[in-house]
């Protein structure tokens, strides 16, 4: 009997690996597509001739696409679960060893996010006939840990098949955990690598397919109520929407909420595309990296409405901008919604809408002054203008390139250094076109994750912004995204070391130190080429001499088919110049000079402020 062969038992004779790709290949959405969309693999002993041979085996039903680096790979399944809200996920799989703990970044990404990943990583011999096989990791003390064990505090749930009837029970419970609305997250697989090649009779109708529901779950009517009570009393709410709403798919439903009852919104960085910029009641965002017009709204709001947000310390400022106001907290996890000590509504975003529309009636508050609204876009105006002088540009007008040549098709991503916050500041999003890993804020998710994006939505145009030195820890995923010729644009910003940091070193009353290169004490700063650098790896890479340069070449990446990047050097210095808010970032208790004494007096008055309960 062979591997498809079903035995008059009603049995299936297949090894480990071979039924466990089988059944991730008849997992299905409600839309109708693979929940698993497919499986990034870099082979090694640990997983090349069970789950190797087992994708090999299975062909188009579950792609196996092959990355470059274990992180990177794992970061563009990342990125293809947040673009597809959720509905979608991929599994990564790699050799036991470094192979595996490469991956542990990937999967602390993903657990802040709440997203889906599943990662499938070769392990010890269940049958310790081999100890210690190549790469493995020895505990003096447990014989029961391998260095997959790192995973388990950055994974939602975690198993070791040591049995192949161990997927009857294992495969079930990792796609009810990505599934899951609440505590949806990674999940790790740690798979033996004797027991994916150990052959076991399976029920054929474990492989039968099946249709994984996310549930949108109502909330509690005497919470309903509670909410709107407080918010019925409160003189001037403000509403804060998070990624939970796009996730819950309830971006009309806020709209509408917001229109009816005229509440201004402000969106997290999570959340930031919920509302097109141009809706009279959207006043951009929250917190350190929030817009003046938005946080002038949240520092006189006496309640605070969160939607789908973990009220993280960027967007509350460090729990001073709502240090006087309610909370009140729509999310799906009560861990969440009781945050800052809120009143909580545990429920799905979509659903919690409704309840409190209905329970609220035709409350409506006056309208915020929309004057605020129009000074905040002629103050970023400015910021983004193009320079008038041959200066190096700042990055608030490598932003403005961007922004006067992006349509409505226009995805802008990032993840780590200066361009978060200040896209978040001053990046004017249609709906759907913002997408930002600031949660774990990882340096090296760029170029992976724009390549996810592009997977997800191969209709839109992705652009990444990634500075130097996030492109310096982490690009080969380019030579992928050229492999399968999948386009996007990298606008690879060069101030020649990390200067966010070092503006944030000086802010909290340090000496410019080992951030920029010509502070890091070397003899020979480097000269990179990152023109020829990316060519070499397959891609159309050009340098922008100016703006005006920029803007010319990314109208020309359209309609490529491989990854362009876009080099422009930058000024270093300069913030973006307009809004923000204090971030709380502890400053040195002892030391000399007049920088470290006034940062020490800024940091009393604000931590002085801050909201000291939860």
């Amino acid at each position: 009997m062979t591997g498809t062969d079903q035995d008059d038992a009603g049995t299936l004779r297949l090894t480990a690996a071979q039924a466990m790709v089988r059944w991730l290949s008849v997992q299905r959405t409600e839309e109708g597509g693979r929940f698993i969309e497919g499986v990034w693999a870099i082979f090694g002993h640990g997983n090349v001739a069970g789950l190797g041979e087992a994708l090999h085996g299975i062909g188009d039903a579950l792609p196996t696409w092959r990355g470059q680096n274990e992180q990177t790979m794992a970061h563009a399944a990342v990125a293809f679960a947040k673009q597809k809200r959720r509905r979608q996920a991929m599994a990564v799989t790699s050799s036991i060893g470094p192979g595996a703990t490469n991956m542990v970044t990937a999967a602390a990404l993903a657990h802040v996010n709440r997203l889906p990943v599943l990662f499938l990583l070769g392990d010890v011999f269940a049958n310790r006939r081999p100890d210690p096989v190549l790469q493995q990791i020895e505990d003096f003390d447990d014989g029961t840990v391998s260095g997959n064990d790192c995973f388990r505090p950055v994974v939602r749930y975690f198993d070791r098949i040591q049995r192949p009837e161990h997927l009857l029970t294992a495969l079930q419970r990792a796609l009810q955990v990505m599934t899951d609305p609440a505590n949806c997250g990674p999940v790790c697989l740690a798979f033996c690598q004797d027991v994916q090649a150990e052959a076991f009779n399976y029920p054929a109708r474990f492989f039968a397919p099946r249709v994984w529901r996310i549930r949108r779950p109502d909330p509690d009517p005497v919470e309903v109520e509670a909410v709107a009570v407080r918010l019925r009393g409160a003189r001037r709410p403000v509403i804060v929407a998070g990624g939970g709403v796009l996730y819950s798919g309830a971006e009309a439903e806020l709209a509408a909420f917001s229109q009816r009852h005229r509440i201004p919104v402000v969106e997290t960085q999570a959340g930031k595309g919920i509302l097109d910029w141009q809706e009279p009641l959207n006043f951009g965002s929250p917190g350190v990296t929030g817009s003046e017009c938005g946080n002038r709204l949240c520092a006189e709001a006496d309640v605070i409405l969160g939607v789908g947000t973990r009220f993280q310390d960027f967007t509350t400022g460090s729990r001073t901008i709502f240090a006087e106001a309610d909370l009140l907290s729509v999310n799906l996890h009560p861990y969440d919604a009781h945050k800052h000590g809120a009143l909580p509504l545990v429920a799905d975003a979509k659903a919690a809408l409704a309840r409190l529309t209905e329970a609220l009636g035709d409350a409506q508050w006056p309208e915020p002054d929309a004057a605020l609204r129009a000074d905040w876009f002629a103050a970023t105006e400015a910021a983004m203008a193009r320079p008038s002088d041959n200066a190096l540009p700042t990055d608030a007008q490598v932003i403005g390139a961007v922004q006067r040549v992006a349509t409505a098709r226009t995805v802008v991503m990032g993840a780590a250094g200066t361009m978060p916050g200040a896209l978040q500041l001053l990046w004017r999003a249609s709906p759907g076109g913002y997408h930002m890993e600031y949660g774990y804020s990882c340096m090296g998710y760029e170029v992976a994750g724009a390549l996810g994006i592009a997977l997800a939505e191969p209709d839109r145009e992705v652009i990444c912004f990634a500075g130097d030195g996030s492109y310096m820890m982490a690009n080969s995923e380019l030579a992928t995204a050229v492999m399968r010729r999948v386009p996007f644009t990298v606008v690879l910003t060069d101030n020649r070391g990390y200067g966010c940091i070092n503006r944030l070193q000086q802010a909290c009353g340090g000496a410019p130190f080992n951030n920029l290169y010509r502070d890091a004490r070397v003899e020979a700063q480097p000269e990179i080429d990152f023109v020829g650098h990316a060519a070499a790896m397959g891609a159309r890479a050009v340098k922008a001499d100016g703006i005006p340069a920029l803007e010319a070449e990314i109208v020309a990446a359209r309609g490529r088919d491989r990854p362009t990047v876009i080099v422009i050097e930058t000024d270093p210095e300069p913030e973006t110049g307009v809004g923000g808010h204090w971030w709380d970032v502890a400053v040195p208790q002892a030391g000399e000079g007049a920088r470290l004494a006034e940062a020490q007096a800024r940091y009393a008055t604000h931590a002085a402020r801050q909201r000291t309960f939860d």
